[in-house]
């Protein structure tokens, strides 16, 4: 079973952004289960939204508290949050944010990580010249998908257009081809 934890804060579509992960797994056969957990229910509150893919039937209810996979929306997070918890040494990890680990202050941190396993993605910047806002979630779909080819981004670009139509949809689509694009060094 892989799980998934998406940490960010109220307005940014964490929620939104496990729920297609989670339905673009499915569309690939797989079993998902997305789920929330959040505390006031206000714009800007932190939020963590979690999602697990398997193989096999998912019975489990709870949230995760060893995630293979970090994705962090809102790097301010970083400073205010235990985001980190419970990722092992061979997980997986997923900033917004156009700094560098080193600039975050995580350098020595992820340099614990294999090769390849720790990424920041300027999902923000990429969102704002595609949707017009900083809504990060399509963008970091992409570059999960591109970073760990968990699933495809063909699901993924096709959970979006489940959920959204026209050109919203079509926009989110762009971001997360781009995203996708960026972290398989080909943009």
């Amino acid at each position: 079973m892989l799980e998934i934890r998406i940490h960010g804060r109220g307005g940014q579509g964490v929620v939104t952004a496990a729920e297609l992960l989670s339905i673009a797994a499915f569309r690939e056969g797989q079993y998902a289960q997305a789920f929330p957990s959040f505390g006031s229910e206000r714009m800007g509150a932190p939020v963590v939204s979690f999602c697990r893919l398997d193989a096999a039937p998912i019975r489990l209810r709870e949230p995760i508290v060893r995630p293979d996979m970090i994705v962090v929306q809102d790097p301010t997070l970083l400073a205010s949050a235990d985001v980190f918890s419970g990722l092992a040494d061979d997980g997986w990890l997923l900033v917004n944010s156009s700094r560098g680990f080193g600039e975050l202050g995580l350098g020595e941190w992820v340099s614990r990580f294999p090769p390849g396993h720790a990424r920041c993605l300027p999902a923000s910047e990429l969102a704002r010249q595609h949707l017009g806002r900083p809504l990060p979630g399509a963008p970091l779909l992409g570059g999960l998908a591109g970073l760990t080819g968990v699933v495809q981004l063909a699901s993924i670009a096709a959970a979006i257009r489940e959920r959204f139509d026209g050109a919203v949809a079509d926009r989110n689509v762009a971001a997360a081809e781009a995203a996708y694009a960026l972290t398989r060094g080909e943009a």
